[in-house]
């Protein structure tokens, strides 16, 4: 297949970009600089130049490939709401562009926005409806394309997508900890945040693309459920600093806008997309890759 991968250049979307490849696909990505074409022409790729505001081009890049794949997504926080608005237009702009086509699309979401239920969340478990408590709306926008003709399905990644060149909630944490001199954790640690590698994460698209049913929810999770606590340990024992518990008072001081994230509880299986796709992690686990893969500046 030929297929258009928004963010290809990106921490998860250049590891797509290059099981897709390896899969015996052509790939079309959508990219915004200079060197984010180079790195994804050397990957293999075919280059689109553009942003996820180019609405225009992005339905060109969709309608030129036989499946879209959507990894692409602002996460400066500081304006998170606007940031969903944009990636609520992006996805209409490629579901249009599929319309009536029966091609695929695939739209990436994230565990954390799961309707709590207190155990492992599993493939159909719906997202929160509350748009105001969080704002970020992938799954719905994306799903409402199946019935105008559009082989929609989600993929949800867990809080941490490891590896290499992180930059997402893990190296958040270790930066909040150099500042603050502690590596802390929101009380006992007991909240569990789910994990999986890049590549791993790249070949649960790759198999969702090649055999997902329309309408599909699937899972990229490797670990089901780390207690903070054990990343936080991994955290202080990188950065040789004490490991505390954050008493709830002091949450928001410690932890500034970031708080939110550090007390999320989503525990989440994969059996389904392990069972559905024949997807097999195989890269090392969370704790083991911190210790192997730069997070603490070695």
């Amino acid at each position: 297949m030929r297929v258009f991968v928004t963010g290809a250049s990106g921490f998860v979307g250049s590891a797509v970009v290059e099981a897709l490849i390896a899969g015996g696909h052509q790939v079309l990505g959508l990219v915004r600089s200079e060197a984010a074409a180079a790195a994804v022409a050397q990957a293999g790729a075919e280059v689109l130049r553009g942003t996820l505001e180019d609405l225009e081009g992005l339905r060109h890049g969709a309608a030129s490939a036989d499946a879209v794949v959507h990894t692409a997504f602002n996460h400066d926080f500081s304006k998170f709401a606007q940031n969903c608005e944009l990636d609520r237009r992006a996805i209409d702009a490629l579901g249009g562009a599929l319309k009536g086509s029966g091609r695929r699309l695939i739209v990436t979401s994230g565990l954390g926005n799961l309707a709590a239920g207190g155990g492992l969340a599993t493939e159909s478990a719906r997202v929160r409806s509350d748009a105001n408590a969080y704002p970020r709306v992938s799954e719905a926008t994306c799903l409402q394309w199946l019935d105008k003709g559009v082989h929609a399905m989600v993929m949800r990644l867990p809080p941490s997508v490891h590896g290499r060149g992180d930059h997402g909630f893990v190296p958040i944490l270790v930066g909040i900890a150099r500042d603050k001199g502690v590596s802390g954790c929101v009380g006992e640690g007991t909240n569990r945040w789910p994990a999986v590698h890049r590549r791993d994460a790249a070949q649960a698209y790759r198999l969702a693309l090649e055999q997902g049913g329309a309408g599909a929810c699937f899972h990229a999770v490797a670990e089901e459920g780390i207690p903070l606590r054990e990343i936080a340990g991994a955290i202080g024992q990188g950065l040789a600093l004490p490991v505390v518990g954050i008493p709830a008072q002091e949450v928001g001081a410690h932890f500034g806008w970031f708080a939110m994230f550090a007390g999320m509880d989503v525990p989440a299986s994969s059996a389904q997309t392990r069972a559905q796709l024949g997807w097999v992690p195989r890269e090392a686990g969370l704790l083991a890759d911190m210790a192997a893969s730069g997070y603490f500046g070695t």
